[in-house]
């Protein structure tokens, strides 16, 4: 199993929803972030006194597949995350060694 983690402009978050949805994706987190991705406006940018510097509010996507969707997932996240910048965000994929649902005992 793996555990892929976008950083996104949060424009783009519907988007990436609709479309993850659609491929079949149903393990999906959402996290609010602040970062330093580049941003599509000032109108997006805000200064951190705690941080010193500029920041974005960016969303961070969690997604959680089999090992054989990875490709195809990463490929939804690079097309549909997309804001027209030559860098509008980040992808990143880790291994998950272990996962167990949480639930009754069988």
């Amino acid at each position: 199993m793996k555990q892929i983690k976008a950083f996104v402009h949060k424009n783009r978050v519907p988007d990436l929803i609709h479309s993850l949805e659609e491929a079949g994706f149903r393990k999906l987190s959402l996290f609010d972030v602040k970062g330093l991705l580049r941003a599509i406006s000032t109108r997006e940018q805000e200064y951190s006194i705690d941080l010193g510097d500029r920041v974005i509010s960016e969303m961070q996507m969690e997604l959680f597949c089999e090992d054989e969707e990875v490709s195809r997932a990463v490929e939804i996240f690079r097309r549909v995350g997309r804001t027209g910048r030559r860098e509008a965000g980040w992808v990143y994929v880790a291994s998950v060694e272990q996962s167990y649902a949480i639930g009754d005992p069988d």
